[in-house]
């Protein structure tokens, strides 16, 4: 390796996290690649067989049901199972899909139910997928380190997924509907081949006494009387809500508030991708000077004023600073959840705690989205930002005296599961 690509990848990835987290990253950023293929060529397929918005709704549905459904059995086999071992056989069944998918598309005999049912399986992979390689980062990286090894994660979600990936893959199905598929079948088994070269300390239950729905009792028993992830369990649920009412109208209020056509609603996305690349590329500095706990508290405060902002300005170029700087806090407050998470969960906790956190991400943009709609019919496209500025307001006054809890989870032991 030459001198200079040896600095860079020291930078990206030192030594001191180790080779099982450089391993681990470049999976994470080979796969998010083919998720970020995926974001724009799935619609694009969805739209150029059917204009029925029934089916469109479908397919967005069908994405989002998974982790509600799947989601805390996916935790639970996380803590039972070898987690190398679930990761890298999802992946490999998520790229047999996608070829499946890629065969069908280029013979001509794919149908919308076949696309739809491509989309189920694939959403129910990636929840297994992904829920379980949240669990490796706290196995391999030490507990010191976890915020700079979960940025350095986010940094490549951002770039490939949300930033390189989509234009890639608007662009390989202009040439062609089959190739962005063909393509993130061949990236998402590059992953599971990289992540198969990470060594894990020994961690499966070989022999697990209980079934597993005890084994997911055990998590909610344990969240609920562990007062720091209590809280951020609580949080995210909370916020989500708001935050789906606002964001499930988004494109409505981008084209009648702003006055924004496609492409400026697109940007809008962008913008607050370049925003959290920011952030995330700031946060080991951030974190020196701020503690985890009061940047939950800072960003809770800065995401209820980014509603209220948000409903009150007509202005597009406004509007994208507000974004620019949300997407920083977006996505320096995930990472900084995520890191308090694993900190604080023990190792055979890490799947159950994860999917319960999950659950909670999903159910609340879920409901969200349906408050979000039915206000937005009733009172106006700016109703569900009021909605969730209101709301968002009122769980930070009743909440903040807990966020105590987050600022000190280091200091105190894992909580016990209730007897």
């Amino acid at each position: 390796m030459s001198s200079p690509l040896r600095r860079v990848v020291e930078i990206v990835a030192p030594r001191r996290l180790g080779t099982g987290f450089r391993w681990l990253l470049a999976s994470s950023w080979v796969s998010n690649l083919g998720d970020g293929l995926a974001l724009a060529a799935g619609p694009l397929l969805v739209a150029s067989m059917t204009d029925d918005p029934a089916l469109v709704a479908m397919a967005a549905l069908l994405q989002w049901l998974p982790p509600l459904v799947f989601g805390l059995y996916a935790g639970a086999l996380a803590d039972r199972l070898d987690r190398r071992l679930i990761i890298v056989t999802v992946d490999l069944l998520r790229a047999v899909v996608l070829v499946l998918l890629t065969v069908a598309i280029a013979t001509d005999v794919v149908s919308i139910w076949l696309v739809l049912l491509a989309m189920f399986l694939l959403g129910t992979a990636e929840v297994f997928a992904d829920n379980t390689a949240s669990t490796l980062m706290p196995m391999l990286v030490h507990r010191d380190d976890l915020a700079v090894a979960n940025a350095r994660l986010t940094t490549g979600f951002i770039t490939v997924n949300q930033l390189a990936g989509p234009p890639i893959g608007a662009a390989l199905f202009a040439a062609g509907h089959a190739l962005p598929f063909l393509a993130q079948g061949v990236v998402v088994a590059l992953g599971a081949l990289l992540v198969a070269r990470v060594v894990l300390p020994p961690h499966r239950r070989e022999t697990p006494e209980t079934h597993i729905r005890q084994d997911i009792a055990e998590a909610f028993r344990w969240v609920l009387h562990h007062p720091a992830v209590r809280t951020l369990v609580l949080t995210i649920f909370a916020f989500n809500i708001t935050f789906g009412a606002a964001w499930s109208i988004l494109v409505l209020y981008a084209t009648e508030r702003l006055g924004l056509g496609e492409i400026g609603f697109g940007l809008l996305t962008t913008v607050s991708a370049v925003g959290g690349l920011v952030g995330t590329l700031s946060y080991g500095w951030i974190t020196r000077r701020v503690s985890l706990g009061n940047l939950m508290r800072i960003g809770l405060v800065f995401e209820t004023f980014t509603m209220l902002s948000l409903a009150l300005t007509t202005s597009a170029w406004v509007a994208m600073c507000i974004f620019f700087v949300f997407g920083a806090h977006a996505f320096i407050w995930g990472t900084t959840s995520l890191t308090i998470r694993q900190r604080a969960v023990p190792t055979e906790l890490q799947g159950r705690v994860g999917s319960v956190n999950l659950v909670g991400v999903f159910g609340g943009l879920v409901i969200g989205s349906g408050i979000g709609g039915v206000i937005a019919q009733h009172a106006g496209v700016t109703a569900p930002f009021w909605f969730a500025f209101v709301g968002s307001a009122v769980f930070v006054v009743l909440i903040w005296r807990q966020l105590t809890h987050i600022a000190h989870a280091d200091e105190a032991d894992p909580a016990p599961a209730a007897p």
